[in-house]
């Protein structure tokens, strides 16, 4: 990879770690079938604790020789990631409505996207 497309993967994940920071201020689990009849207290730890080992595994990769596979995967999770926020934009839950809140998950989503095309080209 090249040092602008490292440049365009590392802005993709720390908007996606800005994103899980703001998604546990906007309640994000309230859009999941599982937590939204959850106790909030208790949904906001499951919600925010799950997000442990899944960093976790991606500091590992990011620190192994597998960082190209973790990139395009990184890069297809965000512009899913974005396509699913489209989806559920209407959904009575969702408090990303604000420029702030969408600009992070639109803006990781086109940087997935340039990134992937670039590794793809």
């Amino acid at each position: 990879m090249t040092d602008a497309s490292n440049l365009i993967f590392a802005l993709g994940l720390a908007l996606l770690l800005a994103h899980e920071m703001d998604a546990i201020r906007r309640r994000e689990w309230l859009m999941f079938a599982g937590l939204k009849s959850m106790a909030d207290e208790v949904a906001y730890r499951v919600f925010m604790l799950a997000h442990i080992p899944l960093y976790a595994v991606v500091v590992a990769l990011l620190l192994s020789s597998h960082v190209r596979t973790l990139s395009y995967v990184i890069d297809v999770f965000l512009v899913a990631h974005l396509v699913v926020h489209l989806g559920f934009r209407r959904h009575p839950a969702n408090a990303f409505n604000n420029a702030v809140s969408f600009g992070l998950i639109l803006a990781g989503g086109l940087a997935g996207a340039v990134h992937l095309t670039l590794l793809l080209t």
